[in-house]
C-alpha cells in the first residue's frame, strides 16, 4: 500500500507565496500531482509531473503561477504556488494516477491540505 502524505498548506494574504509537498512511501510508475476542491466548485486538477519530470500539466487557472517540480531521490513532488489569489483557497490533494490525469484514474490519494487565500 502507498502512502502519500502531504505537508505545507495554510493561510496566506493575496499575492503571497506557499510550498506544498507530497511524500510518497515507494516510488511510482505514474504522474502525481495535486487536486483541489471546494463545495462550491467541486474537484479541478491542479498540475501534475510525470515520473521522470519530463512534462508537466496544468490548469489553465494556475498556469504562470504555480510550478511543480519533483525529486526523484526524495519520492517527493513539490508545489510552488505563487501570486495566490482568493479563488486558489480550497482542500488540495496530492494523488498518483495511472495512465490519465483525471480522478477516475487515481490510485492512491494524500490526507490533503488547506490553503486559504484572503483578500
Amino acid at each position: 500500500h502507498v502512502q502519500l502524505v502531504e505537508s505545507g498548506g495554510g493561510s496566506v494574504q493575496a499575492g503571497g507565496s506557499l510550498r506544498l509537498s507530497c511524500v510518497a512511501s515507494t516510488p511510482g510508475y505514474g504522474c502525481m500531482g495535486w487536486f483541489r476542491s471546494t463545495p462550491e466548485s467541486g474537484r479541478e486538477m491542479v498540475a501534475f509531473i510525470s515520473p521522470r519530470g519530463g512534462e508537466a500539466y496544468y490548469s489553465d487557472s494556475v498556469k504562470g503561477r504555480f510550478t511543480i517540480s519533483q525529486d526523484n531521490a526524495q519520492n517527493t513532488v513539490y508545489l510552488q504556488m505563487n501570486s495566490l489569489k482568493p479563488d486558489d483557497t480550497a482542500v488540495y490533494s496530492c494523488a498518483r494516477v495511472r495512465g490519465v490525469v483525471a480522478v477516475g484514474f487515481v490510485d492512491y490519494w494524500g490526507q490533503g491540505t488547506q490553503v486559504t487565500v484572503s483578500s
